[in-house]
């Protein structure tokens, strides 16, 4: 069984500020940390490895400085890395990475056929959870999103079966391999580094892809970096803190109804926009 998880090398979320003027994110001594999401699915291919046996492979789209979120995937006990760098890839939106990173996949897959692709639900830099499903979708394989657990895998069968979490409950799909599937977080928990595994990752050494070994030929040129992304971010900023102190409402009666009477009458005295929307789409 051959798993390949795409991770990705994004800045530390809690250490990132937005510049006054331009508002642009300065990114400058900000650490880059693996995305927090993709830990988990890298946890879930490691145990269908420690149970099955297998393959895994971590491969990510990135500058040259993303290898060491693959050496950090290394020491956890993936078997294989590749990093996909080049400058064509460079201002890369989400359709353009999806077709960077299935093209990588599929000239993986002409030495070891996939029988399964692990993402995060969204990385926490761009929150837009579309690469996942548009590699999916590009290799033709079953998409499994929001994924809590994986309960079964019959290799043999070329089957799997998951829980994926939907606003209705809890759905228990069964499907068939290829498929990819994005992790939700906190079904499992990141095991620690083993010495050995981190002196192998040390060594290990890591494929670096450019455009062409990544399967990319002169006429994809328009699907991939900034040609190939229509996505246009136009301003970039940080949410205006609040500095009016919360306000108690005191309401004598228990009566559920009244206290909800009460906080709408308060609510909508102080926000009349919002009284006369609710209003209006009544």
């Amino acid at each position: 069984m051959h798993i390949v998880v795409c991770i990705k090398q994004v800045p530390d979320s809690a250490q990132i500020r937005v510049h006054p003027v331009t508002n642009t994110i300065m990114r400058q001594g900000v650490p880059a940390i693996i995305n927090p999401y993709d830990l988990f699915a890298l946890e879930e291919a490691l145990r269908l490895k420690d149970k099955h046996g297998g393959t895994v492979t971590v491969i990510t789209m990135g500058p040259p400085q993303a290898e060491g979120a693959l050496r950090k995937a290394l020491s956890y006990g993936a078997d294989d890395a590749i990093l996909i760098t080049d400058r064509a890839f460079a201002g890369a939106d989400t359709l353009a990475t999806s077709f960077a990173l299935a093209s990588a996949i599929r000239q993986i897959q002409k030495n070891m056929p996939v029988d399964m692709v692990f993402t995060g639900k969204q990385t926490i830099d761009g929150d837009t959870a579309q690469v996942g499903p548009g590699v999916a979708k590009r290799l033709d394989f079953q998409l499994l999103t929001y994924v809590s657990k994986v309960s079964s895998v019959l290799p043999e069968q070329g089957q799997i079966v998951v829980e994926r979490r939907a606003e209705g409950g809890v759905q228990l799909l069964k499907s068939k391999l290829p498929c990819l599937i994005t992790i939700l977080e906190g079904n499992n928990e990141m095991r620690f580094a083993t010495m050995p595994n981190m002196f192998r990752a040390a060594r290990h050494p890591v494929k670096m892809w450019n455009r062409e070994s990544a399967g990319i030929s002169d006429d994809d040129l328009v699907k991939i970096g900034l040609k190939g992304s229509p996505t246009v971010v136009s301003k970039v900023f940080a949410p205006t803190p609040h500095t009016d102190p919360a306000e108690m409402i005191e309401v004598e009666s228990g009566n559920p109804k009244d206290i909800a009477d009460t906080v709408l009458a308060k609510m909508f005295t102080r926000f009349p926009a919002v009284a006369k929307e609710i209003a209006k789409r009544a």
